[in-house]
């Protein structure tokens, strides 16, 4: 059985374990990392998955300038063990994150990552919603998400890192 619960504070060493199974250790390089440099990630927003008391999933979300937004976020890191990969663990990880996102009065979300994937979950490409990500990626996985309906209608520029 898999449960999905908030990230405690004796999760940050296993989850970065897990993120360097996932992404490999030159994760940190990666333009998103420039974003939460400096930022504490949203507490509340953050959860693991464990599976017979083992932590085998996480996600997290980060404050996020988004031209338009009134409360923005950054999703990601989110990463599942690969021995427990198609389990729905993600899906799980996400779907709960969002809808505490939404509780927690958030009103978009930006993410880089596979459309295909993202994109159940109702992630757009950004430039959609004429944003754009400060630094070199490919454009179709650079996504939005409007958790309320309208919050990016007048979105528009460079997605910027929040004040630490």
């Amino acid at each position: 059985m898999i449960e999905i619960a908030p990230e405690g504070p004796t999760d940050g060493p296993p989850i970065e374990t897990l993120l360097d199974i996932a992404f490999g250790t030159a994760r940190r390089t990666r333009p998103s990392y420039a974003l939460r440099d400096g930022v504490a990630a949203a507490a509340v927003l953050c959860f693991v998955a464990r599976r017979s008391g083992n932590l085998v999933g996480t996600i997290r979300f980060w404050p996020l300038l988004i031209p338009g937004a009134t409360s923005g976020l950054l999703l990601g890191p989110i990463a599942v063990h690969p021995d427990h990969g198609k389990l729905g663990i993600g899906s799980r990880l996400i779907s709960s994150g969002l809808d505490a996102a939404r509780a927690h009065g958030h009103d978009a979300v930006a993410a880089i990552g596979a459309a295909q994937y993202l994109g159940r979950f109702g992630f757009r490409p950004a430039q959609e919603f004429a944003l754009i990500f400060p630094a070199e990626i490919a454009r179709d996985r650079f996504l939005a998400l409007e958790l309320s309906p309208g919050a990016l209608a007048h979105a528009g520029g460079s997605v910027a890192r929040a004040p630490g």
